[in-house]
């Protein structure tokens, strides 16, 4: 794998293609979603980083006969993907961190043990990615499993889908964290018979470990954020949508910017439990639709997640019928957020996974827009994994987009019947309800929970199987998405849900030429096979930002 210089000065160092001579790219199997259906094209014409034409070899070269050819050599060409949730600074840094994913319990422990031998004594230990779903037994784990591997740091561990914590004695003790601690509002501190913590920290409840974690410089997130960002152009990503940023990252983010350091299209949400977050709505947007990047959204947390238990729910967990699940803050809390956001023309972008934080937002929605017309603003249900049939239903009115990441389901399939019981899966995970009802469905990954690569998700999407081909019919096979409206997730309509679709999501003419080669034709191979395609090349306003070196 080659990356191409993608950073400051990204303009004079890509000798091969440079902006402001027409470019005719041809011989290649060409896809992209429409409003209304899938078109297939062999040719593409840009010119200064926007598209010209799309259509026919030999009606477009009479058309531009002086234009520079590029022969794509049968390659499979789609419009840049865009990822509509992910989280940036997290991807970047989990690259330095220890990444649990996928591990079972003793491989877990050794692998915290061999990243200990590369810490200094001083440094806190920080990783992310396990999950108790897949152990044997599915139990939360322990500070005492960690205090047996006998590692000095402090050990900070956040769990695959960053609702839940797990900290070795080291770490509980600089926190001040006792039998004594109460768990704040919207926490929960896991605990023994005897009321002694674990070790395992829930929602709100992390933040009392956070606090004393050491926090990364300006320089070390512009740096993080550098990295996720050659990562994501590598696997296809032009375009990622940043799912709640601090002020301090909002800076990083801007001062990349003003070096001509972002090389592809960002849509930071500002989170809205940073502190200062009535000041920096009150700057209004940053950017505009049309520059790599465009802030005028905040993130709200209404809830936790399945996994963890975290996530609110209408009817106790069927695994557990003494809980509902937890909100992060309360409804007129939500609802206050919600406010200042629209009074200062923000969208909102509310994460929202069980079915009583889903109805509550809805509702908190539905008075605002008693007062001023919410449609517009394209406010989005960040998840949306489960709802009841009647709040489904109420998506269109508000104009609402489901902003959903497929890869959540094959992840899922395993624990969320066992949380839900069967009754409550008619509504999770819904994506055919959706579309079927003309919702539309802004497609992510929600890295680094689940992996970075936009392959997988329409995989997931289109065949509701794991990428080892689990189930053999497909997980609640009847609400997968068809590959042309996967495409349309990833592409126009995540382009819409952060107001760019004039500009990105589609080769239409006077776009800019944002697009990526495959190796493979994903619409003609068995579906199963789409995570296996490889990203060749990445084009970035016509410009080949990434190339996979043979």
């Amino acid at each position: 794998m080659r990356l191409l210089p993608t950073l400051a000065g990204l303009g004079t160092l890509l000798a091969s293609w440079q902006l402001g001579a027409t470019t005719l790219m041809h011989n290649f199997d060409g896809y992209q979603a429409s409003e209304h259906r899938l078109e297939q094209f062999n040719t593409l014409v840009f010119d200064e980083g926007k598209v010209l034409a799309t259509g026919d070899f030999a009606q477009l070269r009479k058309q531009y006969p002086e234009a520079a050819t590029i022969d794509a050599d049968g390659k499979l060409l789609l419009p840049g993907l865009i990822d509509a949730h992910g989280h940036v600074l997290g991807l970047g840094r989990l690259q330095q961190q220890l990444d649990l994913r996928d591990l079972d319990l003793p491989q877990t422990l050794h692998a915290i043990k061999q990243f200990s031998r590369k810490q200094q004594a001083d440094e806190w230990l920080i990783g992310r990615g396990w999950n108790q779903v897949l152990w044997q037994g599915k139990q939360f784990p322990t500070s005492a499993q960690l205090d047996a591997l006998d590692i000095d740091q402090p050990i900070w561990l956040q769990r695959v889908d960053g609702h839940a914590g797990w900290a070795n004695s080291a770490a509980m003790k600089l926190a001040g964290i006792t039998a004594d601690t109460p768990a704040p509002d919207g926490g929960e501190i896991i605990r023994d018979e005897h009321g002694k913590p674990t070790g395992v920290l829930i929602d709100n409840a992390m933040g009392l470990i956070q606090g004393v974690v050491p926090q990364p410089t300006l320089q070390e997130e512009k740096a993080a954020l550098s990295t996720a960002f050659e990562l994501a152009l590598s696997l296809g990503l032009t375009g990622v949508h940043d799912a709640g940023v601090s002020e301090q990252t909002l800076k990083a983010y801007r001062a990349l910017a003003a070096e001509g350091a972002i090389p592809l299209r960002v849509y930071p949400m500002i989170s809205s439990d940073d502190p200062k977050l009535p000041a920096l709505l009150g700057a209004g947007h940053v950017g505009a639709p049309n520059e790599k990047l465009y802030v005028r959204s905040i993130k709200v947390y209404a809830d936790g997640a399945l996994g963890s238990r975290g996530a609110a729910l209408l009817e106790p967990y069927h695994d557990r019928p003494k809980e509902k699940g937890l909100l992060i803050y309360s409804q007129s809390e939500l609802s206050q957020q919600m406010q200042l956001a629209t009074d200062n023309d923000f969208q909102v972008n509310v994460h929202a996974i069980g079915d009583r934080a889903n109805h509550i937002v809805l509702e908190i929605l539905q008075s605002l827009d008693k007062q001023q017309d919410q449609k517009p603003f394209r406010h989005r249900i960040e998840h949306a994994q489960v709802l009841t049939l009647d709040d489904i239903e109420r998506f269109p009115s508000l104009n609402l987009i489901a902003s959903m990441q497929p890869v959540h389901a094959t992840s899922d399939k395993n624990m969320a019947g066992d949380r839900l019981g069967e009754r409550r899966l008619e509504g999770a995970y819904a994506w055919r309800k959706f579309l079927n009802q003309g919702t539309k469905l802004a497609a992510g990954s929600d890295f680094p929970v689940e992996p970075v690569n936009p392959l997988f998700g329409l995989h997931a999407a289109v065949t509701r199987r794991d990428r080892q081909g689990a189930p053999e019919k497909g997980w609640l096979a009847e609400e997968a998405m068809t590959l042309e409206e996967a495409l349309r997730a990833f592409t126009l309509d995540a382009a819409y849900a952060s107001h760019q679709e004039k500009f990105i999501g589609s080769l239409e003419p006077g776009k800019f030429a944002d697009f990526i080669l495959l190796d493979r034709n994903i619409f003609t191979i068995d579906p199963q096979e789409i995570w296996q395609a490889n990203v060749l090349e990445t084009w970035v306003e016509g410009e080949r930002v990434f190339a996979r070196s043979e």
